[in-house]
């Protein structure tokens, strides 16, 4: 067995170089559905700007650069095993990662400390890369790397609603925001919704909802239903992949919710880019790793 230094180690060198795939290629299941958005659209200046963005995507790989220029503040969601060697150390290890991989992949630099106003220049700041840790059984870690850029998921919105507006008033929201939020995110989108009883509550659960595959809905019935409402309803205000005008304006729409106090029901929008850099790794005790959102990738 290693080590801890020469584990540490590992770990800061793997989650490094899996942070400069995530910035080069996109999850499959990402890819997966802009193909099929692609072979259904029929507008033709649609179907130019699908090319446009497949040939971005291989050339990003090719040439081992980012396939967009924002690379974002990077986020990780995090499911630790109680018995995981770091959990104590690790927004410390993930910190130490992400100025390695903004180094070496290169990273554009997107840390700005506040009401000082200048860029670190390293990626990592007061705060950032933000770490969200969610403590499980076991002795492995799950975690979700993100890049939350400047014009997608960062600019989300959230609303507290009386309950006596229903669940029209959330659609409403979402609609209203998406025809201008919508038209700036570079679409077609993953839209995550996130329902619950504060707005800080509903904003993570929106976060959450863009870490869920695209297709993968929810298990309750009635949010499931709404989930294809609202696929529906974006769709139809034609919005298109680059804000251009087309048949299809979102990949898909995920919802993610849990219980509120019955005199609120706060919920809060995010979306992510057609270029949706999330990937999943899965690492244990000794930092043997697997890829779990990449298909045929090797660190």
């Amino acid at each position: 067995m290693m080590n801890r230094n020469n584990l540490e180690k590992k770990f800061i060198d793997e989650m490094a170089s899996f942070v400069g795939i995530v910035s080069m290629k996109l999850p499959k299941d990402v890819e997966d559905k802009l193909r099929e958005l692609s072979e259904k659209e029929t507008n033709p200046l649609a179907k130019t700007i699908y090319e446009t963005m497949k040939k971005n995507q291989e050339l990003a790989w090719e040439m081992k650069r980012p396939s967009c220029q924002d690379t974002g503040v990077l986020q990780f969601f995090c499911e630790v095993g109680e018995e995981f060697p770091f959990k104590a150390k690790l927004e410390e290890l993930l910190r130490e990662a992400t100025y390695k991989a903004t180094m070496e992949t290169p990273l554009r630099h997107n840390s700005v400390e506040t009401f000082q106003e200048y860029n670190t220049g390293k990626n990592i700041g007061k705060g950032t890369p933000t770490v969200f840790t969610k403590i499980v059984q076991g002795s492995s870690a799950k975690i979700y790397t993100y890049m939350a850029g400047g014009g997608c998921s960062l600019p989300g919105a959230g609303v507290t609603l009386m309950p006596g507006e229903g669940y029209e008033a959330v659609v409403k929201f979402i609609l209203d925001r998406m025809t201008s939020y919508g038209l700036n995110a570079c679409p077609p989108l993953l839209v995550g919704v996130g329902i619950g009883t504060s707005i800080e509550t509903a904003a993570m659960n929106s976060k959450l909802a863009l870490m869920k595959k695209v297709g993968e809905h929810s298990e309750d019935e009635r949010a499931r239903d709404l989930e294809k409402r609202l696929e529906d309803g974006i769709n139809k205000i034609g919005i298109g992949p680059q804000g251009f005008g087309g048949e299809n304006s979102v990949m898909g729409v995920n919802i993610v919710n849990t219980a509120r106090h019955p005199s609120v029901l706060s919920v809060a929008l995010n979306v992510g880019c057609w270029s949706h850099r999330r990937g999943a790794i899965l690492l244990d005790e000794e930092m043997n790793y697997e890829i779990l959102s990449h298909e045929g990738i090797k660190l």
